[in-house]
């Protein structure tokens, strides 16, 4: 596994070591151990996968504290464009993004700690995200901003009258 540290501190890049022959790839997707080493310490408590089509976006979703989430993300199937927000009040990077490509080709996965609003922009056909979290799912502390806010400047690479969005994520406050 191989880090690339981001513009933002605490978001990294994971890079992995892929094995491939005539019979296909094999990588480890995984590892608590080298995790811990190289990025953090922490523990993840739950796993959770979508599909999607081209066009949708997801996000800009996050919770609020006590149920604050960190992330690491993947893409196992299509392409997305990920992006993640710094909404740390105390941080120098407050109200910058990172935005990376992730695809079933790169296999990247991006690790997202707690403090940051997440979403993503599917990119091509079906699509299958997967991510796991070190904290659980409380709806009652889920909170949100609009995924197309002016202030924030996200690219999200897909032309406007393509995009997907919930009736939710239409909603969402500005940041």
């Amino acid at each position: 596994m191989n880090i690339i540290q981001t513009d933002i501190e605490g978001v990294v890049i994971i890079d992995p070591d892929v094995y491939s022959d005539e019979r296909g790839y094999f990588f480890e997707s995984f590892s608590q151990r080298e995790f811990e080493e190289k990025v953090c310490k922490t523990v993840f408590v739950q796993d959770n996968e979508s599909l999607s089509g081209y066009g949708v976006v997801r996000g800009l979703h996050f919770q609020r504290p006590p149920y604050e989430q960190a992330k690491l993300v993947r893409v196992v199937k299509g392409k997305v464009l990920d992006v993640a927000v710094d909404i740390r009040k105390d941080s120098p990077t407050y109200g910058k993004h990172i935005s990376i490509e992730l695809s079933e080709e790169n296999k990247r996965q991006v690790f997202i700690p707690r403090g940051f609003a997440h979403g993503y922009a599917v990119l091509a056909g079906e699509t299958i995200f997967q991510y796991k979290c070190d904290n659980y799912y409380a709806p009652d502390y889920e909170d949100a901003i609009l995924w197309n806010d002016p202030k924030l400047g996200i690219d999200w690479c897909l032309p406007f009258e393509d995009i997907i969005l919930s009736e939710k994520d239409r909603r969402n406050p500005p940041f």
